[in-house]
This record gives structure tokens, C-alpha cells and sequence, in this order.
């Protein structure tokens, strides 16, 4: 059986989002909307850890990303079925069994020119 991916935050961005989220949850200061963030993020990342392509996560390229950053990015669901839906991108790397979170953002329009030019992500460690 193949081992499990390591989640790297990317920084700094991703790493204080994650840090802020997980500190606001443990104290109790957490909004609805940060938990139910957390939560689901939370869950994604569980999956992503042990198969990038688990079918709920529906990981696919996101190919104007890879040719403006030079890297493959890949895009993984949060959520599906609701108005501006949130995805999370990651890249493979820097090690051989890493993933690192480079962006958390609601889904762009796609569908428009240019859908993918407004998203800004993280640099990994």
C-alpha cells in the first residue's frame, strides 16, 4: 500500500490561514463561516493526504495556471452545488511524497476569457 502525502501550507498565505483557522477553533472565537470552512478544508486535506485522486475531490488540472507559475497546479474541490463553490490548489513538491496548498478561493468563472487571472497563490517553502 502506498504511503500517505505530506500537506505543506504554502506561505505565506495558505500557512496563516490554516494557522488562524486551527487557533480560532481551539479557543472557540471561530464564525459559522470560518468553521464550516475549517471543516470542510479539513476534510479535503485528509483525502488529498492519502489519494490526490479520490473522486470526491474531482482533482483535475487547472492548465492557465501551470503556464503562468511553470509548475502543474491542480485544483480539488471543497464543495460542489452552491453559488461560488470553493476549490483548493496545490502543487506535488518540494519532496517526492509532499503536496502544498498554494490557494483556497471560490471557484472563478471559468467559463468567461481570462476566468483563472484574478487567482493569486502561495510559493511553497
Amino acid at each position: 500500500m502506498p504511503g500517505y502525502y505530506t500537506i505543506r501550507m504554502g506561505i505565506p498565505e495558505m500557512k496563516e490561514l490554516w494557522d488562524s483557522l486551527t487557533f480560532k477553533y481551539a479557543d472557540g472565537s471561530i464564525s459559522k463561516t470560518e468553521q464550516l470552512i475549517y471543516r470542510k478544508w479539513g476534510n479535503a486535506l485528509k483525502y488529498l493526504s492519502m489519494d490526490p485522486n479520490y473522486p470526491g475531490l474531482q482533482t483535475h488540472e487547472i492548465s492557465p495556471l501551470t503556464k503562468r507559475y511553470g509548475i502543474k497546479v491542480w485544483q480539488s474541490y471543497l464543495e460542489n452545488r452552491k453559488s461560488s463553490p470553493m476549490r483548493m490548489y496545490w502543487v506535488y513538491g518540494p519532496g517526492k511524497m509532499d503536496i502544498t496548498v498554494i490557494g483556497l478561493e471560490p471557484h472563478p468563472e471559468d467559463k468567461k476569457k481570462g476566468g483563472y487571472n484574478k487567482v493569486v497563490l502561495s510559493d511553497m517553502e
